[in-house]
């Protein structure tokens, strides 16, 4: 299992209209393609984030759900839509040790 840590830098003011869109269409379309572990709004550092935790059964699991992902209309449709949104984005890899209780 590996998660992926998705940052999501909003222009300022904006987050709360993001998220509207991503709960209202992005997620139906997201969850086809990988598991939503949560999603957080930033109180302190880099503030107006947006951070998603998705899990994918392993790396190579990940590259085809989000190959999937890219090639469906509907999807391409919704990211035209929210980029407006977007200042700065980032993606982190990240496995769970042994003992971890999401291992």
């Amino acid at each position: 299992m590996i998660y992926e840590k998705r940052t999501y830098r909003i222009s300022a003011g904006r987050a709360p209209e993001f998220l509207k869109l991503y709960e209202a269409e992005g997620l139906r379309l997201i969850t086809q393609y990988a598991k939503l572990i949560g999603c957080w709004t930033t109180e302190s550092g880099p503030l107006n984030s947006v951070v998603f935790l998705w899990a994918y059964d392993s790396f190579s699991h990940r590259t085809e759900q989000r190959a999937k992902l890219a090639e469906d209309p509907e999807w391409q449709s919704f990211v035209s839509k929210i980029l407006p949104y977007l200042a700065y984005q980032e993606s982190v890899f990240l496995t769970p040790a042994t003992f971890s209780p999401h291992g």
